[in-house]
């Protein structure tokens, strides 16, 4: 990457949270490099001093290259007054690289939030991936819509608070000119410089609310609202359009350009700083590609498998692996399968834990945002990670091999009559414990209702059953209520959007759950139904969801709820991902193998 005349030599650590990046990669060597390591680094020290003295002066009063916001005064230890001293928190320096930002090197001051007693509320809205998802499906699939991506500047950073915050910087993390420019040497006690907080800052527990709650203030004077039931997302009173708001991010679905641009004015007219992406190539982290004349958008993230790969210095094997969790061979003509063995490999040290932990979590969102092919065994790995062993261990080098095949996933969405349809399935007595799993494909379709109509996924589910279930059926019909609970709020989601709903198709490859759920058989046994899961009844009559039967091979949940063989997993990337992508996966084989030095 070049900037400035410089070729750096790090990337980003890529996080769905805005600024929740602590360090960045080093690409010569994969190490995570935090601001106190950076500024003890020749090649690296003068562009992070200058980054860090511009956060600072743009929260102070300015420095020679950015103008103040009056966010934060430095102070002397006595002007805090006696009985807030308790609650003086501590800074956190947060590094990141934003190559399609203008300032590239971003340092942002944080507060340490843990230690802040704030007395009233502090719980603010967002909107999930899930609802980005639907907006985007909704945007392709109506007539002229548009989408284009907003981000407000320092949005949490203008926001006055009445009750004011504390907080200590280590003079040794301060650039030179900061110091001299603010004579902090003689504002310093014990290395440490005091400062007055008085707008909103990232870290702070009340930053959110206070943003939001301002922002709801100034847009409803040009009749922008948010939705009652869906977090994140707003409407107009009467124009056609409608935005999702992830931190200070706004996806905006359009029709006619004059609707946009009344937006835009209504927030210039409170935010000085907005950057405008009028193709809306990036949201959320993920990177879309809008085809209006074909009528669809795929979504992706590049790089990011390679990005986890060079950060945990993972050495491919010599093979491709086309399995994320190791398959254990069905005996055919025998009744009773071979159990999973018993766990008895040592316990992982602590840096090895931390290691697991680490990976399972970069992988996550990578997952649940675009290739849902590694949840099934994400979610094995999450139940391991608390007291991870040598398996443990063996089992994520397996996933990341995984990975190092598979390394690029795109999901696609076409138009459709943006009907919520949904797939249930569950494995009985598959997981330790004697549990059950359970698993849900959600996706938009369109009419007739019960006819699978292929489009990306807005969501793929997979649980493990808290409750010991007693039969295949049970665990069929608790899958059924589960995936019936996770699906009011998309309800709500798309009825909020402009788009009624007919009862939600939910369908299922057990005959015995369709009966209980629908009335139709006289249930004789498991009375634990009667005293869980007979809300699906209540919502079944009430016409919210209508329950219906076909078979296992034709029922997209069953990929969620066990594990496969290798060739199905081969399939099944065809099934849940773009094919186009997917058909170049042999040429990414080869360069696969090659790499390794087979071909």
């Amino acid at each position: 990457m070049l900037t400035n005349g410089r070729k750096h030599r790090y990337n980003t650590r890529s996080n769905v949270a805005k600024h929740g990046a602590y360090a960045i990669v080093d690409k010569d060597t994969g190490k995570s490099l935090e601001y106190r390591h950076l500024i003890k680094m020749p090649k690296y020290k003068q562009i992070w001093n200058d980054s860090m003295s511009n956060e600072i002066g743009r929260l102070a009063q300015g420095n020679s290259r950015v103008k103040g916001t009056d966010t934060m005064f430095f102070i002397t230890y006595e002007n805090i007054p006696l009985n807030r001293r308790k609650d003086v928190t501590y800074a956190r320096i947060v590094v990141d690289y934003r190559p399609q930002k203008q300032e590239k090197e971003r340092t942002r001051l944080t507060v340490g939030g843990n230690l802040i007693n704030y007395p009233d509320s502090v719980s603010t809205k967002t909107a999930e991936v899930t609802t980005a998802k639907i907006l985007l499906n909704s945007t392709i699939s109506t007539p002229n819509a548009r989408f284009c991506v907003f981000d407000i500047g320092n949005f949490y950073l203008g926001t006055s608070m009445q009750r004011y915050e504390y907080m200590f910087i280590y003079l040794k993390d301060i650039p030179p000119d900061i110091i001299k420019q603010y004579n902090l040497n003689e504002l310093a006690i014990n290395g440490k410089v005091y400062v007055e907080i008085r707008k909103g800052m990232y870290g702070l527990p009340q930053a959110g609310i206070l943003a939001n709650k301002l922002l709801q203030k100034n847009l409803a004077q040009f009749g922008y609202f948010p939705c009652k039931h869906t977090p994140g997302l707003w409407k107009h009173e009467t124009r056609p359009i409608t935005f999702v708001l992830v931190v200070d991010d706004f996806g905006v679905k359009y029709v006619g350009k004059e609707h946009v641009l009344h937006l835009l004015n209504a927030l210039k007219s409170f935010y000085k700083k907005i950057s405008i992406d009028w193709e809306g190539n990036l949201f959320c982290g993920i990177k879309l590609q809008w085809d209006y004349a074909n009528k669809h958008v795929d979504l992706s993230m590049p790089g990011y498998i390679q990005h986890v790969l060079h950060k945990y210095h993972h050495n491919p094997s010599n093979r491709a692996q086309y399995s994320p969790y190791p398959y254990q061979q069905i005996i055919y003509g025998q009744k009773v399968q071979k159990p999973t063995p018993i766990d008895n490999t040592p316990e992982l040290h602590e840096k090895d834990k931390k290691y697991v932990q680490q990976v399972i979590g970069a992988l996550l969102y990578y997952a649940r945002a675009i290739d849902c092919t590694m949840l099934v065994t994400l979610s094995k790995l999450s139940h391991m990670q608390s007291k991870p062993t040598h398996l443990t261990l063996q089992l994520i080098q397996h996933l990341l091999d995984y990975c190092a095949t598979n390394p690029n996933a795109t999901i696609r969405y076409k138009p459709s009559d943006m009907i919520l349809k949904i797939h249930s399935d569950a494995s009985y007595l598959s997981e330790p414990k004697a549990r059950s799993r359970c698993g849900g494909h959600f996706y938009l379709g369109t009419k007739p209702i019960q006819k699978y109509t292929p489009n990306g996924a807005i969501l793929n589910t997979t649980n493990i059953l808290q409750t010991v279930v007693t039969s295949a059926a049970e665990a069929e019909y608790v899958s059924l209520y589960v995936n019936a609970k996770t699906g009011i709020p998309m309800r709500h989601t798309l009825i909020e959007m402009g788009h009624p709903q007919p009862p939600t198709p939910l369908q299922t490859d057990n005959t015995t759950a369709v009966g209980i759920a629908n009335d139709t058989i006289k249930q004789k046994y498991s009375k634990a139904l009667d005293m869980r899961w007979y809300w699906l009844k209540d919502q079944i009559h009430l016409n919210r969801y209508q329950v219906y039967f076909k078979p296992g091979s034709e029922n997209k949940a069953d990929y969620f709820t066990k594990n496969h063989s290798p060739s199905h997993h081969r399939q099944s990337r065809f099934t849940f991902l773009h094919q186009a992508n997917v058909a170049m996966q042999g040429c990414v084989e080869n360069i696969y193998l090659r790499v390794c030095g087979i071909l």
